[in-house]
């Protein structure tokens, strides 16, 4: 198991690997090796900022002589025109790393402000917006911390830190019963402490949970709003509870409003849009 420095420093190691190659030719052949200079990120678009920590380890992985001098922090609300942070050193080394960094923040950022804006639509309820395993292959890690500093909150990382029973895994072993049956028996016989989450299709599914129990938390899968709110009625606070399936920043409200712990939205990470900003030379 990788620690989430490992796996950034991976990423980033990929991600030189692939951008450079044998060398960046253009730059190696247009600027001289001892040549200095500073570099500014520029941003031109309102949004959540998000990224500086990881922008830090691309420059110093890179090229640790890189001297980063940070204005704005993860989190902060930006607009346009905004100077998040300037780096003086190798000019080399500043285009160098431009892209990388570009990359990672822009995406970071565009899902922070997205995650805000559908906790500010939240405002006044209990429920917490969560991510999925809707995102980048390799990117996870910085995507779901992108998450969280947007104000949300995150699901499991991964296939290993959680027990999700979802529909396929239901008719796959024959039922709930089956299920549930299973899961405790893996767990028990591999010594293995982790939550388990179930999803149901219908309230019939969900009576069967509630028979049989031992899970902490149930997902109701494209319920209805009204279907929502009968539910958690029926749930009574036993259980944790989270709405999924095609909930829009448009109906999220609805679903809070019935007392649901918890609303996933994939499109936090999926299909966000980048926030805009560049990386230009300055004084």
């Amino acid at each position: 198991m990788y620690s989430v420095e490992e796996l950034e420093d991976r990423l980033i190691d990929l991600a030189f690997a692939e951008d450079i190659g044998d060398g960046d030719h253009t730059t190696l052949c247009c600027i001289p090796e001892n040549a200095e200079g500073r570099s500014k990120l520029l941003i031109k678009e309102e949004g959540i900022l998000a990224g500086i920590e990881v922008a830090k380890r691309v420059f110093a992985r890179f090229d640790d002589t890189l001297r980063m001098e940070i204005f704005l922090e993860d989190g902060a609300r930006v607009k346009p025109g905004d100077v998040a942070f300037i780096v003086s050193g190798k000019v080399r080394s500043l285009l160098q790393t431009e892209r990388l960094m570009l990359n990672i923040m822009q995406r970071m950022s565009g899902i922070a402000t997205m995650t805000r804006k559908y906790m500010d639509i939240l405002k006044g309820t209990h429920t917490r917006v969560l991510d999925t395993r809707k995102t980048t292959p390799g990117m996870r890690i910085l995507e779901k911390q992108a998450v969280k500093i947007g104000g949300g909150t995150n699901h499991r990382i991964g296939l290993f830190d959680m027990i999700l029973l979802k529909d396929n895994h239901i008719d796959f072993a024959g039922g709930i019963p089956q299920a549930l049956e299973r899961c405790h028996k893996y767990l028990k016989e591999n010594n293995k402490d982790l939550k388990i989450e179930i999803e149901v299709r219908s309230m019939d599914e969900l009576r069967q949970v509630l028979a049989i129990g031992g899970v902490d938390r149930i997902m109701l899968d494209n319920f209805t709003v009204e279907e929502t709110r009968k539910a958690v009625q029926l749930i009574g606070g036993k259980y944790e509870t989270e709405s999924s399936g095609g909930i829009t920043i448009e109906t999220i409200r609805n679903y809070a409003e019935q007392g649901v712990d918890f609303v996933s939205v994939g499109a936090l990470t999926h299909s966000v849009k980048g926030l805009d900003m560049s990386f230009k030379a300055c004084d």
